[in-house]
């Protein structure tokens, strides 16, 4: 049975993030065992900003070609029905629309009779309703969770709170102050840095319902590793009736693809600073601020001097279809008047962002950035301190953690929330930083022999040699073998 060809389906979540990282998994598992063959399924998701679109078609067609043992297929588009649309609700419902075409392209690679037996699902973190599809083809379900470890602690520590203790996490809203105790936390994490989804009373249901199934996978694939997060990785380890754990990572796609024209006039202007002298501000492909916010950033960048690249991007209009944010036609629209000419000899205001490519290049020395998972590990594997602005989702908890439990992050904010359903960022009830608080955060993050720039360098080589034998490598060879151990065990069933 040893010689037995296995194949996995990956279902990633159509966002670019959770894309790049499902592809990166794929090609180091058919490059350390050849029994392994993966198709990718790529669903098509209609809130998608064309430029993040491009990029991501770019991403895969050049990947395409990497092994004759991976295989994009590509799901047909999916209606939305306009007056069904709420954003509560949509990601869910959008997920179970998908169920049929993810039934139809894998009964299709079965029928084919000739290729590798079936040996599972590896799900995306958000995509745990195919744990159904999977059952209907009789084989096991793995999770992919492209976030960290102390994220999927905390998930699971609301699901038993509300299980088992009958704790209503929606009524924590009302108080701010409060705290937990996470299971593998050091400290005990207040409920301001917790994901807003939690205290809504008609989302939360469908939250808890999506972590049981995740407790119910055959292994969990984790993009983190143990130097980063040995507690929350050992308690995980050490719960009872919980699926193993793999910290496979940091996955990342370090490749920097091919440049166009706007690559290429920011790399040439990185090359003329100095090393280590440039603050570089992005905040994610959902990210955007109204017009106060942006002006405080602007007047706290100009007041610091300091050398400056700042990806900004403009809000959605309200009530739109596509809530994402776009590439500004003139800044100026939304910069305080003259700011491009005064800063021009220390600034560069651009869009979209080729972020590894930016933090890769030595005249970064600082990150403000919205502590996205993905853009954390970056800047961890290239040793460039960050600035903590979170903005929605998980962000405010991974804040928390490189900035209380880490220490490898200084706070502009830790508790910071941005919705990223407001198209202006100006309504009421949407706090503006002031610049002195963002400046103060920039000057701390440039410091250049500050006991956090030592210590992320020292985690960046940590995230390097996890690479190898005796990290993620050895995760990766046991989440290998199991899948193989599985298919076995369910052949030998079948013919007995």
């Amino acid at each position: 049975m040893t010689g037995e060809q296995a194949e996995l389906v990956f279902i990633p979540a159509p966002g670019m993030g959770h894309i790049v990282s499902t592809v990166e998994i794929a090609k180091l598992l058919v490059a350390r065992d050849s029994r392994l063959f993966i198709s990718v399924l790529i669903m098509k998701f209609p809130l998608t900003d064309s430029k993040v679109s491009s990029h991501t078609e770019v991403f895969l067609s050049s990947s395409a070609s990497i092994s004759d043992r991976i295989k994009f297929i590509d799901l047909p588009a999916v209606q939305i029905d306009g007056e069904a649309f709420k954003p509560i609700n949509f990601l869910f419902r959008f997920f179970e629309d998908q169920k049929p075409l993810v039934r139809d392209a894998v009964k299709k690679l079965v029928d084919s009779g000739s290729g590798p037996r079936l040996a599972g699902f590896v799900i995306d973190m958000f995509c745990t309703t195919m744990t159904d599809v999977a059952d209907e083809f009789g084989v096991p379900s793995y999770l992919f969770f492209t976030s960290g470890a102390g994220s999927l602690s905390f998930m699971f520590h609301t699901q038993v709170l509300n299980d088992n203790h009958n704790v209503d996490i929606t009524e924590l809203k009302d108080k701010p102050d409060s705290e937990l105790l996470v299971p593998g936390f050091i400290n005990p994490v207040p409920v301001k840095v917790l994901p807003g989804v939690l205290f809504d009373k008609e989302a939360l249901p469908l939250f808890l319902n999506h972590h049981r199934k995740m407790r119910k996978m055959k292994g969990i694939l984790v993009n983190t590793f143990m130097e980063l997060e040995s507690n929350v990785i050992q308690s995980l380890s050490n719960r009872e009736s919980f699926p193993p754990i793999y910290p496979v990572g940091p996955i990342l796609n370090l490749s920097p693809g091919v440049a166009d024209k706007k690559t290429t006039e920011i790399v040439a202007w990185l090359d003329r600073q100095p090393t280590s002298s440039v603050v570089f501000l992005c905040f994610g492909s959902m990210g955007c601020f109204g017009g106060d916010q942006v002006k405080e950033i602007a007047l706290a960048l100009e007041t610091s001097g300091v050398p400056f690249l700042w990806s900004l991007r403009q809000p959605p209009q309200k009530g739109s279809m596509v809530p994402v944010p776009t590439d500004y036609t003139d800044p100026n629209e939304v910069l305080p008047e003259g700011f491009l000419d005064r800063t021009t000899e220390i600034g560069k205001v651009i869009g979209w962002a080729p972020q590894t490519t930016i933090l890769a290049h030595p005249a970064v020395g600082g990150f403000v950035s919205h502590c996205g998972w993905n853009s954390t590990l970056e800047s961890l594997w290239f040793g460039v301190p960050v600035a903590t602005w979170p903005l929605y989702a998980e962000q405010q908890l991974n804040a928390f953690q490189l900035v209380r439990e880490l220490g490898l992050a200084v706070e502009i904010k830790v508790d910071y929330r941005k919705d990223f359903n407001e198209s202006t960022g100006n309504e009421p009830g949407v706090v503006i930083l002031k610049a002195e608080e963002i400046e103060r955060g920039i000057r701390s993050v440039m410091v250049h022999d500050s006991d956090i720039r030592k210590k992320v360098k020292e985690m960046s080589e940590k995230s390097r040699k996890g690479l190898l034998e005796g990290g993620a490598s050895s995760f990766l060879g046991r989440f290998i073998d199991d899948v193989i151990d599985n298919l076995s065990s369910r052949l030998e069933s079948q013919i007995y």
